[in-house]
């Protein structure tokens, strides 16, 4: 008896430790071998065609900014998203590489999901999506005011496993 307990309560352990262990790694775009890669040149093009709409203004989600290199190295209210040197354990990576399907972004859709990501709340109407089309650009929620709520366009898209490469890039030559 006390030999199946000890195997229940083993296996149990592995699994939550499994699951525990986070992304898999070894799944990310190679770093890019580009050279003198920067915020301003490389990587702000990049987070304004897939990260600024919802990483920018006056109340970006989880409070990260990514409209300048200062924000985007600060990070935000869950603290640093880059480590400096060490692109595999910056949390930026993991989430642009879309390694797990809780930290993905954009968010990835699914069931229940509009383009905003869960609950649809950038779409008026859809499963969460009560919030209006704000009256103005920079109304609370709407494309200027950085906040969830009504976006217009199509949803932003994923970065190519290339683009990765290249932020990874940045942050492996120190995120400057």
């Amino acid at each position: 008896m006390k030999f199946k307990t000890f195997t229940a309560i083993s296996a149990i352990g592995a699994t939550a430790l499994t699951a525990w262990a986070g992304p898999d790694l070894s799944k990310l775009p190679p770093a890019s071998k580009q050279q003198n890669i920067t915020y301003a040149k490389d990587i702000k093009p990049l987070f304004e065609a897939s990260c600024l709409r919802c990483h920018s203004g006056d109340r970006p989600k989880a409070g990260l900014k990514l409209d300048s290199l200062e924000n985007a190295v600060k990070g935000g209210k869950d603290g640093k998203v880059i480590v400096p040197g060490k692109s595999d354990q910056s949390d930026l990576v993991i989430a642009v590489a879309r390694l797990d399907e809780k930290t993905a972004m954009p968010p990835m859709r699914g069931p229940g999901r509009g383009p905003g990501g869960p609950g649809g709340a950038a779409t008026p109407g859809g499963p969460g999506g009560q919030n209006p089309a704000p009256k103005s650009p920079s109304a609370p929620g709407g494309p200027g005011g950085g906040g969830p709520g009504f976006q217009k366009g199509p949803p932003p898209k994923p970065l190519t496993p290339e683009q990765v490469g290249l932020v990874r890039g940045w942050i492996d030559q120190g995120a400057k």
